[in-house]
């Protein structure tokens, strides 16, 4: 599946909640890659243009908007670095305590250290991991 048919499958499974979240801006995506210090793949830029609000299931994807603290992209991926999370790997998601990172366009789970899990694609771990395993 590529990443538009993620999204749009995404989107329509997007739950109603007391505050949703919004989509970033280019700005904002611009600010954050530059802050993180770490090229954003393109398949992970649209994804955040896209469906950065989707609210579903409970993988809660990081977002770079500043109304959800508590999931800011910035902030986790420092404290995923902290831990051990490779530096050229992008943190996009926790897991009690475990990280789903972008490795360039590859997905790869990290839990208390590298894992085998890996996913081809942003697309193939939406499907496969948020939609499938919810």
């Amino acid at each position: 599946m590529d990443i538009e048919k993620a999204i749009a499958e995404l989107r329509s499974r997007n739950e109603p909640v007391p505050e949703p979240i919004r989509l970033p801006t280019e700005e904002e995506l611009e600010v954050a890659q530059e802050q993180l210090g770490i090229p954003f793949p393109a398949d992970y830029r649209r994804f955040q243009l896209e469906a950065g609000d989707v609210t579903f299931s409970t993988l809660e994807p990081f977002v770079v908007v500043p109304t959800m603290p508590y999931l800011d992209l910035i902030r986790a991926a420092r404290k995923a670095w902290e831990i051990g999370v490779p530096r050229a790997w992008l943190p996009f998601c926790e897991n009690n305590g475990d990280y789903y990172c972008l490795d360039g366009t590859a997905v790869r789970y990290w839990a208390n250290g590298p894992t085998d899990e890996t996913w081809s694609d942003l697309a193939t771990w939406i499907t496969q991991v948020w939609i499938g395993g919810s």
